[in-house]
C-alpha cells in the first residue's frame, strides 16, 4: 500500500426534504383540515479516526462525499424519512484544514474520536405547521434546508513518542529495523526512506514505545530542496527527537547544525523539544577517532553525546533504554501526552 500523507477532498451534507401541502379528506368528516408532514432531515459527514489505517491513500480515488437528502413529508401528517449519515474514517492523527490550507478545522488524535464537519439541511414545514384560528386551511409548505458543503484538506501527522532525524544515509533506517519489528528499505544511497515508517521497540514484557523514521533533511530543505521539510509534520507530536549524526562526515558539528536549522526554519516548537544526539556508524573508526568526534560534538551541543553502531548493535540497547526512560517521565508529567497507537 502506498503512503499517502496529504489530500484535498469535497464534502456536502444532505439537504433537508421537503414539507407537503395536503388536507385531510374522509367521509363523515366535514372538516379534515391540513394534515401534510414535515421533510426529513439530511444526513451529516462525520469524519472517525480509526486504528486501521495509516495512510489517506483511499482518498487519491475517492474525492467526492456526500449525504443523502431527506425524504419529503406526506399526508396524514407523516414527515419524511432522515437520510442516514455519511461517516468517513481516517488514520488516527489525521488533521482538517479548511480550502486555505491553515484553518485549522479539526484535529482527530485519539482513537474513536469523531467531528461532525456538515450537519445535513433540516426538513422544510408541511401547512399543518401553518393552521391557526385564522387561516383554516393553509396551503403553505416549506422546502427542505440546504447542506453545508466545502472543500477541506486532510493532513496526516503520524503519532509516535520519538522521531529519527538527521541527513540522508545518516542510518536511520537502519536503526529503525535493529531497534523494532519494522523492516525499512536499506541501500547505500541517498534518500531511501521515501515517506515515514513507524516502528514498535519492545524493551521488555511492559516497556515499549513508538519510533518514527522520516526522510532525511538536507541544507535548504525548508525551501523545497531534496524531499523538502513536510514530513517533519509527523515528528510534531513526538515526546522528543532522536537526532542520528553520520560519525564518518568530515565536519560532524556542522552536519548537526545543519538539520538543526532546517527544525529551526519549519517551526519553532519542533526545534525546542528534547533532543537526544547519537554519533552512527561508530564502527567505520577506530575507538580513538569516534572518541574524539563524541567529544568536539558535546562540546559543540554541551550535552551527552552516545556513541553507537546500527549495523552491530554497538550502544544501541543503551539508547533505546535512555529513550524509554525519558519517555517515561514525560508521560508521567505530561497529563495531555497523546498515547500512540501500534503501527500495523
Amino acid at each position: 500500500m502506498k503512503f499517502l500523507d496529504q489530500a484535498k477532498i469535497y464534502v456536502k451534507s444532505g439537504d433537508g426534504g421537503n414539507g407537503v401541502v395536503a388536507f385531510r379528506r374522509e367521509k363523515f368528516i366535514e372538516y379534515g383540515g391540513p394534515d401534510g408532514g414535515d421533510g426529513g432531515r439530511g444526513g451529516d459527514i462525520i469524519f472517525k479516526a480509526v486504528d486501521n489505517l495509516n495512510t489517506l491513500i483511499d482518498f487519491r480515488y475517492t474525492q467526492h462525499f456526500r449525504a443523502r437528502k431527506g425524504g419529503n413529508g406526506s399526508g396524514s401528517n407523516r414527515t419524511g424519512a432522515a437520510s442516514e449519515n455519511v461517516i468517513i474514517k481516517v488514520p488516527v492523527g489525521t488533521q482538517i484544514f479548511d480550502n486555505d490550507k491553515e484553518t485549522l478545522l479539526a484535529d482527530l488524535d485519539e482513537v474513536g474520536k469523531t467531528i461532525t464537519l456538515c450537519r445535513g439541511g433540516d426538513g422544510g414545514f408541511g401547512n399543518a405547521r401553518f393552521k391557526s384560528s385564522t387561516n383554516r386551511a393553509p396551503r403553505r409548505a416549506d422546502e427542505g434546508w440546504p447542506g453545508e458543503e466545502r472543500w477541506i484538506w486532510l493532513r496526516l501527522k503520524l503519532i509516535a513518542d520519538a522521531g529519527l532525524v538527521g541527513l540522508p544515509n545518516a542510518g536511520k533506517s537502519t536503526f529503525l529495523s535493529v531497534a523494532s519489528a519494522a523492516r525499512p528499505k536499506i541501500a547505500d544511497y541517498p534518500f531511501t526512506t521515501l515517506h515515514p515508517q513507524l516502528g514498535m521497540v519492545r524493551l521488555s514484557s511492559t516497556e515499549e514505545f513508538v519510533l518514527a523514521d522520516i526522510p532525511g533533511l538536507i541544507e535548504g530543505a525548508h525551501m523545497g530542496n531534496g524531499l523538502g521539510d513536510r514530513f517533519l509534520g509527523h515528528v510534531e507530536r513526538c515526546a522528543l527527537l532522536l537526532h542520528l549524526v553520520d560519525i564518518t562526515s568530515e565536519d560532524v558539528v556542522q552536519t548537526w547544525k545543519t538539520i538543526r536549522h532546517e527544525l529551526e526554519a519549519y517551526q519553532d516548537d519542533l526545534s525546542k523539544k528534547h533532543e537526544i544526539i547519537g554519533l552512527n556508524k561508530a564502527d567505520l573508526l577506530s575507538p580513538e577517532e569516534a572518541l574524539e568526534k563524541q567529544h568536539l560534538l558535546e562540546k559543540a551541543t554541551g550535552q551527552k553525546v552516545f556513541l553507537l553502531s546500527a549495523a552491530t548493535h554497538q550502544g544501541v540497547k543503551d539508547i533505546l533504554y535512555y529513550l524509554q526512560n525519558y519517555i517515561t517521565n514525560h508521560k508521567l508529567n505530561d497529563a495531555s501526552y497523546q498515547k500512540p497507537f501500534s503501527p500495523i
